[in-house]
């Protein structure tokens, strides 16, 4: 593995952002930070300052900018779904060069704007899977025990993104290689609906809703399964209930955070990510929909 720092473009140094563009500045590589006035400027003059019980707590210096205006080795997109569209202009297709895009979005629809935006052949699928929180510009808080990235590489492009996830690997999350890219996402999705929709509705920790809860958490298990089976990539509901009883009681998903906070929700990124595929594939689902329902209207309130 070639030891050449690489340089690396982060689009939206939030909790994920922040964390990534922080492991791999730590491990030697230029990180470009590209964010909103403020906190490019508070990262610029501070660096980011991350807590983490896994990586430490430590500060890397990292550059920061409005906009990207060179070209990169890779570049994180790592914005809330709700704010990618306007984000997008901080990082113009004609300065990316030859660099891969991976998006780290909640999700799957995200996928198919971007390779719209960038050439189609430069973005590579991601997900993580992590808690990591922005407690302030350039702060970031990493409370979850595992942070795990998760890649996409068909055969065409399996060398060239196992060369870069050794790279990120060797930085500090777990990194994996899947050459199905929608059984990938779809196998985050599966998580997380559950996992936002029932923590954000009951305004409680991920612990209350396997117990007090678990009744809701079941149907949505399976109705899950069923829009995975209908899509071809399944998976099962019971697998799912054993992650949910083993992931620390403590969690809380990201949309929680973002209603405790009055930030937009990531409900249609969620939520109707998989409402629209049960209905594209007739797959009835109303436990789902009603969570959706009941959040939008708590949301326009």
């Amino acid at each position: 593995m070639t030891t050449t720092p690489l340089t690396i473009a982060v689009l939206g140094p939030g909790g994920v952002g922040g964390l990534i563009g922080g492991l791999l500045a730590r491990d030697g590589h230029r990180v470009v930070c590209l964010a909103g006035e403020e906190t490019a400027a508070a990262i610029a003059r501070d660096g980011l300052h991350v807590r983490s019980a896994r990586f430490g707590d430590f500060t890397a210096r990292v550059e920061a900018a409005t906009e990207l205006r060179g070209p990169v080795d890779a570049a994180f997109v790592t914005v809330k779904a709700t704010t990618l569209t306007t984000a997008l202009d901080r990082m113009p297709a004609a300065a990316l060069g030859t660099g891969i895009v991976v998006p780290l979005l909640n999700g799957v629809d995200h996928v198919a704007v971007l390779r719209e935006h960038y050439p189609a052949g430069l973005v590579v699928a991601g997900t993580i899977r992590v808690e990591a929180t922005r407690t302030a510009p350039g702060r970031i808080e990493h409370t979850s025990p595992f942070a795990a990235v998760e890649l996409g590489a068909d055969a065409q492009h399996a060398t060239a993104v196992g060369r870069f996830a050794d790279r990120l690997r060797h930085a500090g999350p777990d990194v994996t290689l899947r050459e199905d890219e929608t059984a990938m996402l779809w196998s985050k999705l599966s998580f997380l609906a559950p996992f936002a929709l029932l923590t954000t509705r009951h305004a409680s920790e991920i612990g209350t809703v396997r117990t007090e809860h678990r009744a809701e958490l079941l149907a949505v298990l399976d109705e899950i399964g069923a829009v995975t089976r209908a899509l071809g990539t399944p998976t099962d509901a019971q697998t799912l209930l054993e992650s949910f009883d083993r992931v620390p009681g403590t969690m809380k998903s990201s949309m929680q955070r973002d209603v405790e906070a009055g930030r937009p929700a990531e409900l249609d990124a969620i939520g109707g990510a998989v409402l629209r595929a049960a209905d594209a594939h007739g797959v009835a689902a109303p436990t789902i929909a009603r969570l959706v329902r009941d959040l939008s209207e708590f949301a326009n309130r």
